[in-house]
């Protein structure tokens, strides 16, 4: 599954499990565009990302983690957050 397919089925999992319908989407974006990104035709900017995880109350990584577990076929949630935890010190990048 491809990144942009595996945020749309992310997306409207999120969405259906917060019992939200695409039309509760209508202040951030169109339920047209709503549609595009569910069915994985179009990918939203990271400003995009914020807003709709903004309407879904998700942190934007719990979409996005979703999404890449989804595309890699990797059910272990715990193995991919050790995965980022390491890359992510091996980089010695200091946050402010």
């Amino acid at each position: 599954m491809d990144s942009r397919q595996s945020f749309g089925k992310s997306l409207k999992a999120i969405r259906a499990a917060k019992g939200l319908t695409q039309e509760d989407f209508s202040g951030v974006s169109s339920r047209t565009y709503l549609s595009t990104l569910e069915r994985g035709l179009k990918s939203p900017t990271l400003d995009k990302i914020e807003d709709l995880c903004e309407t879904l109350e998700v942190h934007p990584l719990s979409l996005l983690v979703l999404t890449y577990l989804n595309a890699q076929n990797n059910k272990r949630l715990d193995t991919f957050l050790k995965k980022i935890e390491t890359e992510i010190k091996a980089l010695q990048l200091e946050h402010s």
